[in-house]
């Protein structure tokens, strides 16, 4: 019995993918989608040592592109078997797969173009619009807390992990000639400060357990207190009357954003202004929360409960096709304009920022991670000069970065989470993180808990035994 880890490992956050190999059968967990870099784009390929025909089944964490967005490929390649999820994270995964299919088309007719010109051969997309099709046909439910057998000898729980609708820590009970392990995926964890959805759910019994590590090194700032920075320069910004970019994930992050300017709005705390949501993608999530009510918190379910809906569209302008989105570039302020991608490395938010960084009075929010040599890494560093569609921007606009509005668990909290599984001394191995934050993490679980984590890199294996 082994593992192979095929991404988010050697210091890089983005591209889950994990192989559990037993003499009997092939679990495929995640299938993420490398971002940010400039290699990321070759790197989206299946793992070489995996044949989509010898492979039983998939199951997935959670919904976004990082974790989902090679599973096309494997359509692409004629897998057809189960693909195991909660409920949520099926309904979302359609969602990001469909907006990533679209934009990959996008991006290789620019390219071609380009390419035409210089005389070059055309390059194709990743993958197309058809090869999500098979989703549906192929997904099967795997509801939180079940036991749920998704290959011979291969049972799976899910746990809630609070980072995004629908997120699961899987729990793993594997068992071959008369052996039995039990693996635990921690998957992304969100911080216990995040709205609308539940905290993540202790675990308490594995012999290996992954644990991510996005930000092992550091805490988030009190979320009370980013909420009120966010409030001033909300405040600040639309009495002057200038615009607000915040580069968002469409599902998540999105919601969060327009949750609290719901709020503020009806606590008088911020006059009401335009509020743009362009992105089809959180439009269309935004619809998913709102069918899964069970997943909400207490927080939110007293709201819900009292009629007030923080996602109804009457809070927000929904921007749905290319021609809205290209208006909202004339468009004057006071108006905050929240458009994907997250890391700002593809969709809507490029050109809103091509058209918008070189002006002084347009303030751009960065409420989320943003991986290395992504263009959102860039300008947090402070960079002056950015390259957009090949084209130079000068950066004249001010730069916020709101990290507590995180959707990953700062170091407190993953140690937090891991505590209740920590008695039963697991083989710990860190991945999700670059290598400052594996570090930092590593030394506090030897500290508190005496246990030595392995920091691994791609293409290495874990053997259970």
């Amino acid at each position: 019995m082994k593992i192979e880890i095929h991404g988010a490992a050697g210091g890089e956050v983005t591209g889950s993918a994990y192989v559990i190999r037993t003499p009997n059968s092939t679990v495929l967990v995640d299938i993420g989608m490398f971002q940010g870099g400039p290699d990321a784009e070759a790197r989206n390929q299946l793992p070489a040592s995996l044949d989509p025909s010898r492979l039983d089944a998939v199951v997935l964490t959670h919904a976004h592109l990082d974790h989902t967005g090679r599973l096309p490929l494997l359509f692409k390649h004629g897998f057809r078997g189960p693909v195991y999820s909660t409920p949520a994270t099926v309904d979302l995964a359609e969602i990001i797969l469909k907006d990533s299919a679209k934009l990959q088309e996008q991006d290789a007719v620019r390219t071609n173009r380009k390419r035409e010109r210089a005389g070059q051969p055309p390059v194709e997309p990743l993958y197309r619009p058809e090869h999500i099709e098979p989703l549906r046909v192929c997904a099967r439910e795997m509801p939180l807390h079940a036991s749920t057998e998704v290959a011979p000898g291969i049972r799976v729980r899910g746990f809630e992990a609070g980072h995004l609708l629908g997120s699961a820590s899987l729990e793993f009970t594997i068992e071959t000639s008369g052996r039995r392990v039990v693996v635990v995926f921690s998957g992304d964890l969100g911080p216990t400060t995040m709205p609308i959805i539940r905290e993540f759910e202790p675990m308490t019994r594995a012999d290996v357990v992954f644990l991510e590590s996005t930000y092992g090194d550091r805490e988030h700032r009190p979320y009370g207190e980013t909420v009120e920075e966010f409030t001033e320069i909300v405040r600040t910004v639309t009495a002057k009357n200038g615009k607000i970019l915040v580069p968002t994930f469409a599902i998540g992050r999105a919601q969060q954003i327009l949750y609290h300017l719901a709020i503020l709005v009806r606590e008088g705390k911020v006059r009401r202004f335009p509020v743009y949501l362009d992105s089809p993608m959180a439009i269309e999530a935004s619809k998913v929360y709102a069918r899964h009510p069970e997943l909400f918190d207490d927080e939110m379910r007293a709201l819900v409960g009292g009629g007030v809906r923080p996602l109804d569209p009457s809070y927000f302008r929904a921007s749905v096709t290319a021609e809205d989105s290209k208006k909202l570039n004339e468009l004057e302020g006071p108006c905050l304009i929240l458009a994907g991608a997250g890391m700002c490395n593809g969709g809507r938010i490029l050109h809103h920022l091509k058209q918008n960084l070189w002006k002084s009075d347009t303030h751009v929010l960065i409420v989320g991670f943003q991986g290395r040599g992504s263009l959102g890494r860039r300008l947090i560093e402070g960079e002056k000069l950015v390259t957009i569609h090949g084209e130079p921007i000068a950066v004249r606009a001010q730069i916020h970065t709101l990290g507590g509005f995180s959707a990953h668990a700062g170091q407190s909290e993953l140690l937090q989470w891991f505590s209740t599984l920590a008695p039963s001394k697991p083989r710990v191995v860190l991945t999700h993180g670059e290598d400052k934050p594996r570090t930092a993490l590593a030394g506090q679980l030897l500290s508190r808990f005496g246990l030595e984590a392995r920091c691994p890199g791609i293409g290495e294996e874990i053997e259970l035994g």
